[in-house]
């Protein structure tokens, strides 16, 4: 399925006020890369497109967006839809801030879009802000444009974004991080909070809320929030020790010191603490030994790595430390644990 929407109305570089002291459309350029992410595209465009309106008939009076390229081939989507752009690649100084639009993380796919790389710094040369969502922060990267800026990584691309690059100050407990002229953000509905955040940074708070009443979000949410994460065994609801709790998953084979998490959450160790034992009755040391042991158990039960294997992934000093607390927490050793597991898994 390809979407052509190249009849939209063409932007123009904001002037600034005008007589009427009426701002300028905010204009806003997406590249969107081979298999980029359909989700994080359409939540940030839709943000823009309610906004740019005084009522709901998507006519883009206070925002104005293009889809732009190298060429004019339409565009494939991970989900397998297509979207043609308005146009070609042209100045690019026209625009308010260029969004980067990542998807699948593939070899050939990176190699097709290096031909982004030159454009994106031209870019950077004429002062736009540079925006990656999901991951187009790790296009920006590699095209040299992320030294000496944070940048939010999601924490499903953690280990792939340390495989790929290094470097960079990556930020996996936020849904965004807006670095100067730098915006990343995780990807999916964060996108939406981005655009949000933009919003209301050129017009407002009511029509970024007016922007995500419309698409059922509750309201801004803030870019330090935590992000969601893929095994969070540990509930919490304060949103610092969530963003502790990711931190311990992110650190697992080379565990951080406490102190180290309170440090990276710009607390006191002793705070840190404190609100722990306060929610969950714990430690943060007790906490961080269960995330490790939850994914023991996660490795002993879906993968055949050997026990000694497990533990150095898990932050143990070997597969007898890793013995020693997997009985003193569930009564049994972690292979006894791997052949009960099989059994109820083969009985199913």
């Amino acid at each position: 399925m390809t979407v052509d929407l190249r009849h939209a109305p063409s932007s123009s570089k904001r002037p600034g006020l005008g007589l009427a002291q009426v701002p300028a459309p905010l204009s806003v350029g997406f590249l969107l890369l081979h298999r980029f992410t359909l989700g994080a595209f359409a939540n940030f465009v839709d943000v823009l497109r309610l906004a740019a309106d005084d009522g709901d008939r998507s006519r883009p009076i206070h925002c104005q967006w293009r889809i732009i390229s190298p060429d004019m081939s339409p565009i494939l989507s991970s989900c397998g839809v297509a979207i043609s752009p308005h146009e070609r690649i042209g100045d690019l100084s026209r625009f308010d801030y260029l969004v980067v639009v990542g998807g699948v993380l593939e070899k050939e796919n990176l190699l097709v879009d290096r031909r982004f790389d030159d454009h994106l710094r031209h870019a950077a040369e004429a002062g736009v802000p540079l925006v990656g969502l999901c991951t187009g922060s790790f296009i920006l990267h590699r095209a040299g444009l992320m030294q000496g800026y944070k940048c939010c990584v999601s924490w499903f691309h953690n280990s792939d974004f340390l495989r790929l690059f290094n470097g960079l100050q990556r930020v996996s407990d936020q849904i965004f991080v807006v670095d100067r002229d730098r915006l990343t953000c995780s990807g999916g509905a964060s996108a939406a909070h981005l655009a949000a955040f933009l919003v209301d940074r050129h017009f407002g708070k009511a029509l970024a809320a007016k922007s995500l009443r419309i698409m059922m979000f509750n309201e801004a949410t803030k870019g330090e929030t935590a992000q969601p994460t893929g095994r969070l065994e540990v509930v919490v609801r304060d949103e610092v020790l969530k963003r502790a709790v990711i931190l311990m998953q992110h650190h697992l084979e080379v565990p951080l010191t406490i102190a180290r998490v309170a440090d990276k959450l710009n607390m006191s160790k002793r705070l840190i603490e404190r609100r722990f034992r306060a929610e969950l009755n714990t430690s943060p040391q007790a906490v961080y030994t269960q995330i490790r042991l939850d994914h023991a158990r996660h490795l002993l039960l879906r993968t055949n790595k050997s026990i000694s294997v497990i533990a150095l992934e898990c932050g143990f000093c070997d597969g007898s430390h890793l013995n020693r607390v997997f009985r003193a927490n569930y009564l049994r050793t972690p292979q006894e644990f791997r052949s009960q597991g099989a059994d109820l898994t083969a009985a199913v």
